[in-house]
């Protein structure tokens, strides 16, 4: 055990790993807040829709060479949160069908680009690493760290001046636009700021294993507690929890950052689903 505390200590001495820590838990946690949301309006896998959408723009942006890619990105990702939320309500196609086409499609055609175009010898590498998550967590300019930051106190200031508004549209849209809410303008800041998540989350666990930040925190708050507020507060904590102990054991056992904490994430939620069908047993 003292061996552990020693090494981490010692990785804590670098900037580096440091910049990583709070990038990774501001994140994770402005993941989770989304994430009950999401998920309590069946709308889990926009996160996954928009990771591949995000993974096509940066697949041209690389081609393109373009010095800050961001800036093809974020606006490419952002329009499409949007179109996904407007396509959704059309009653000729459902939402999960428009982000699974939208996912595919944006998946096949990063890849045609880069595989096509890239300069790189070693394509398949470049694309496993935007895919799974790379090292690139682990070299986050004070740029980045800023960014991450300005986002998390946008997300946490959005929760808690709309928190009555937020749990209105979440649980019941038509009776919040029938009492004033402007549940549509909700939804689209929802979208957007989803989408800047989305973008900054890739450098964190890769587009394929971004759901898994969005999802596991809230469905295993979820396992336990019913009331909305206690769900955002436990999805919010666990995790940040599963993110520093994510970075913490890939650094010790050299693992993936991305998956490392996608697998601390799986394991919270097996835990939560079995304290959750104690609590039922109990209560029965």
């Amino acid at each position: 055990m003292n061996e552990i505390i020693e090494s981490l200590q010692f990785y804590l001495e670098f900037p580096f790993v440091r910049r990583a820590l709070l990038v990774g838990v501001l994140i994770a946690f402005c993941s989770s807040l989304l994430g009950v949301t999401l998920v309590l309006k069946r709308y889990s896998f926009i996160g996954d829709g928009l990771s591949h959408v995000a993974f096509a723009a940066m697949s041209i942006a690389m081609v393109m060479s373009l010095s800050n890619n961001m800036l093809l990105i974020l606006p490419v990702t952002i329009v499409s949160a949007i179109l996904m939320l407007k396509t959704g309500n059309n009653t000729k196609i459902n939402g999960d069908a428009i982000i699974a086409m939208m996912s595919v499609a944006s998946l096949a055609i990063g890849y045609m680009v880069v595989n096509k175009n890239s300069d790189s010898p070693n394509v398949a590498g470049d694309v496993c690493s935007t895919l799974f998550g790379a090292t690139s967590i682990l070299t986050l300019s004070e740029l980045d760290v800023i960014l991450c930051i300005a986002m998390s106190i946008i997300v946490l200031v959005f929760y808690l001046l709309f928190y009555n508004k937020i749990f209105a549209v979440t649980f019941d849209e038509d009776f919040a636009k029938a009492t004033g809410v402007r549940a549509g303008a909700y939804n689209m800041l929802m979208a957007v700021i989803t989408a800047v998540i989305i973008v900054l989350a890739m450098n964190l666990v890769g587009s394929l294993l971004i759901s898994a930040l969005v999802i596991f925190p809230a469905l295993s708050a979820m396992r336990v507690f019913k009331n909305f507020k206690a769900v955002v507060i436990c999805s919010g904590i666990l995790s940040i929890i599963s993110s520093v102990l994510g970075l913490f054991i890939s650094l010790l056992e050299t693992t993936p950052v991305g998956s490392t904490i996608v697998v601390v994430d799986i394991t919270v939620f097996i835990i939560f689903a079995i304290v959750g069908m104690f609590i039922r047993g109990v209560k029965e």
